[in-house]
């Protein structure tokens, strides 16, 4: 075993060496300042992961390397009962003492370096909860926070706080300050739970879906404070969050006491690898529902890599000693991991192309000024809006959401009015088919995407007034506006096998047990 993630940080200006191809060198600065222009050249970003809440020195039976030899107390929270002993909001042993100035000053000097002198674009704070320690108490306003919001270097680049330590009242999703983003552990949840068919989530998923108001909008925040994730390098890969019911880190030598135990997992009927045909497609079709529910979401989406390409740790949910193949990614890809990834570029080129999923300010879910049409809706099986009875409904695993794209009402960066087509996002987390009532009148629906067809599928019009959603599925459909003299769609691009009118039969509301 070792320790192959680097987390557990000594040196706060210098890149991990393990990570450079160039090894011992010491060039490891000049290969990351490379890495970091190329990364600009293609377009793309770079957020460095910073530990600033431990240090490697870890309690007090570890080793003196570098701040407990200097100024133990000064470095690090102790405890005041007895100062021998160090105060751990981390699981890692120590805390650092965050309003002590010189620490302060330590973090303050790093971060600036890491800005001005390698270019990073922004920073994600492990366990930021931590930060913001005075003692026991989290305090949000404190001074780590107060500094970063009126540095006019750190304040002008992208801070994300994953929000939460291991200590009491650490869970802090939704309270940091203006300026940071966060990692949205609830967002992580609710889907996770949804999918799986938990009873209740249909009011928590409508605040995660539409950006999370409920946690953003009353600190002045917009939806893109959000950052939406289903999966990181901690807990279950996608593909074992659908293949296991428990962790299995039997491999870390602690009796499968370490990694978390709260996994909203489902093994879809048999724990772990499975030759059952039925059993992997449907593994399949809810790791796709689990990416169109992260990249049609309103927020920032983030992919853990390897989910893309069907990765998985068997099991394992705290793979940080693991430097073999529980860790390492297997570009090897079977016929599943073609189609996951086909999947996901599919949808990540619909987020890219339309703004109604890029949302820069919360629904208001009523009808906009000047316009005839609400921004968004919820409708029924049936096609009637939700009553607040329906929301309420424990059963309910079957909605559809309508994204209004003529009432964005958010200009671009040129003063434009923004503008795009209509959607019908349409979510079944049953067990049971359901006949969901097409919206509209004098329109047709384009299907763009189904969690049950191919993901190199061609779109096909759909001229019935029901559409028939699987179990266990999603859809997305794209409002076409009929106008005078428009001419029909080829007949090769119109679905109607297994299409109903709806008519003479029940469109359930609920969910019946399995």
């Amino acid at each position: 075993l070792a320790n192959y993630w680097g987390y557990n940080t000594i040196g706060y200006f210098a890149p991990e060496a393990s990570y450079s191809s160039m090894g011992s060198r010491g060039e490891q600065v000049l290969e990351l300042k490379k890495m970091v222009k190329a990364l600009h050249r293609a377009g793309i970003e770079v957020i460095l992961d910073v530990v600033y809440n431990h240090t490697a020195e870890g309690n007090q039976l570890g080793p003196t390397l570098s701040f407990r030899g200097v100024d133990n107390g000064s470095y690090y929270l102790l405890s005041p009962e007895s100062p021998r002993y160090y105060m751990d909001f981390t699981g890692t042993g120590n805390s650092l003492r965050m309003e002590h100035p010189h620490v302060i000053q330590l973090i303050m000097d790093s971060l600036r370096y890491w800005v001005v002198d390698m270019h990073v674009d922004g920073f994600r704070f492990d366990l930021a909860s931590t930060l913001a320690r005075q003692l026991y108490e989290v305090n949000l306003l404190g001074t780590f926070f107060q500094i970063i919001q009126q540095d006019p270097v750190l304040s002008q680049v992208k801070l994300i706080a994953e929000p939460w330590d291991v200590g009491d009242g650490g869970y802090q999703v939704g309270k940091f300050p203006p300026l940071w983003t966060e990692w949205n552990g609830r967002f992580r949840d609710t889907m996770r739970s949804f999918w799986k068919g938990d009873a209740g989530k249909l009011p928590e998923l409508g605040y995660r879906l539409t950006g999370s108001s409920d946690l953003y909008h009353d600190t002045g925040r917009k939806p893109y404070a959000s950052i939406n994730f289903i999966t990181a390098h901690d807990g279950f890969t996608l593909r074992d969050l659908v293949s296991y019911n428990q962790k299995h880190n039997e491999a870390n030598k602690d009796d499968n006491r370490d990694g978390t135990d709260d996994n909203r997992s489902w093994n879809c009927g048999a724990e772990g690898p499975t030759e059952d045909k039925a059993i992997n497609e449907l593994r399949l079709r809810q790791q796709k529902n689990l990416l169109a529910g992260l990249f049609f979401s309103q927020g920032v989406p983030m992919l853990l890599g390897g989910d893309e390409l069907g990765r998985t740790k068997g099991g394992n949910n705290n793979s940080y000693c693991q430097d073999n193949e529980v860790s390492w990614l297997d570009w090897r890809l079977d016929d599943a991991g073609r189609e996951l990834l086909a999947f996901t570029r599919r949808v990540i080129s619909i987020r890219k192309t339309h703004p109604v999923f890029r949302r820069r300010k919360f629904f208001q879910g009523r009808k906009i000024s000047g316009l005839d049409v609400k921004d968004i809706a919820w409708l029924r099986p049936d096609g009637q809006e939700m009553s607040e009875e329906d929301w309420q409904g424990a059963d309910v695993l079957t909605v559809g959401v309508i994204l209004a794209g003529d009432a964005i009402a958010e200009k671009g960066t040129n003063g434009q009015p923004i503008t795009d087509d209509t959607f019908l996002l349409l979510l079944n987390a049953c067990h049971e088919e359901s006949q969901f009532r097409l919206p509209g009148q004098g329109s047709s629906w384009e299907l763009l995407l189904d969690t049950t067809r191919p993901a190199t599928a061609k779109p096909m019009v759909q001229r019935r007034k029901s559409f028939l959603l699987a179990p266990r599925s999603f859809a997305l459909l794209r409002e076409r506006p009929e106008r005078p003299g428009r001419k029909a769609p080829p007949l090769d691009r119109i679905e109607a096998s297994g299409q109903g009118s709806g008519r003479g039969r029940a469109i359930p509301m609920v969910c019946h047990k399995s």
